[in-house]
């Protein structure tokens, strides 16, 4: 199936856009991706249309290094609950290779490979978001992100050997050399970063030896379950296709790169279906949208795909027991 990654892949987005004189909303449509998910850090959505999202916004901006300039909006905190894990661990080393084994926990489409040899360690990143689409602004974004992590843990007086990238150099490199000093190399065999073995000796600052045990225990939880991934992965793209009026079996099939037989025996095999799976999805977005009063029932029955408002309330009604109006009028009774 094609790799997902977390809407907090975007973080520092719209901001950047309207710095750089884009409008963010259009962008992110025209990329199949849904403006107010960005509200919504943890939830799924296809890698590639984020590869996509980030080449046009370079393309519209005229900015050949916007994958860097978001690298530099990007703090500790955008890795989640990872960041809290990674932060305990004792020194720079054994918070690397956490950060290399659990990255699928917020971008599938990530591989970090850390080796070492001769006094060098060389950080390799490959990058599949699982079809031929050009990928130059999520590596100079992935590379950029582990740069300003290594510097987080080393100091901003930290240099790196060499920042490496597959791809020809920009017209303009100041922003490359901003961020990355002057030891660049572009047009090489990797992406990445090389460093000195003896700079990840260094003990990290920030580890509470005490806080450990409770960040193990988080680590075990992230183990990965292929019952629940397909679950979730088919909740997530039903959540991003629904407002767009194109969420079937076949476009869900599509977007995680398999035929719609194997959407359904894999949903099978976790004791869901396809059906099951959009009404408790549908269900829970209606009960969260209709209490929110800044949205009208009409844009509520748009969202959720359905043809007509009437349609949206006997659906509600046979879901709640009464109809969209009533449900909301008795909410805001009991609210505060």
């Amino acid at each position: 199936m094609k790799p997902l990654a977390r809407y907090a892949s975007l973080n520092g987005y719209v901001e950047l856009c309207r710095s750089l004189g884009l409008e963010p909303a259009p962008l992110l449509r025209a990329a199949g991706l849904d403006p107010s998910g960005l509200g919504l850090q943890d939830r799924w959505i296809p890698a590639a249309a984020i590869a996509r999202l980030l080449e046009q916004s370079a393309d519209g901006s005229g900015y050949a290094d916007f994958g860097v300039r978001l690298a530099e909006r990007r703090q500790f905190s955008n890795l989640g609950p990872l960041s809290l894990v990674v932060r305990e661990e004792p020194d720079v080393r054994s918070a690397l290779r956490v950060l290399t084994r659990y990255e699928h926990t917020y971008n599938e489409a990530l591989r970090t490979r850390m080796s070492e040899r001769g006094g060098l360690v060389t950080l390799r990143i490959e990058l599949d978001v699982g079809e031929a689409t050009d990928v130059r602004q999520s590596v100079e974004l992935a590379v950029g992100v582990l740069h300003r992590l290594l510097r987080g843990f080393l100091g901003g007086g930290w240099k790196p050997l060499a920042v490496c990238f597959p791809h020809p150099a920009p017209a303009d490199a100041a922003t490359h050399r901003r961020l990355f000093g002057p030891a660049m190399n572009f047009d090489h065999e990797f992406a990445g970063i090389v460093l000195e073995a003896g700079d990840l000796n260094a003990p990290n600052k920030m580890s509470d030896p005490l806080l450990r045990p409770y960040t193990q225990q988080l680590l075990e939880s992230w183990e990965p379950s292929d019952d629940v991934t397909i679950v979730s992965r088919v909740r997530e793209l039903i959540e991003l296709l629904l407002p767009t009026g194109r969420c079937s079996v076949e476009q869900v099939a599509r977007s995680l790169g398999v035929d719609r037989r194997t959407v359904h025996r894999r949903l099978t095999e976790s004791g869901e279906s396809f059906s099951t799976v959009l009404d408790a999805t549908r269900t829970e977005l209606a009960e969260r949208m209709v209490a929110n009063p800044r949205l009208n029932l009409t844009e509520i029955a748009d969202m959720l795909a359905f043809s007509a408002p009437s349609n949206f309330s006997r659906w509600f009604r046979g879901r709640f027991g009464v109809s969209p109006s009533q449900w909301r009028a008795e909410r805001a009774e009991l609210r505060p």
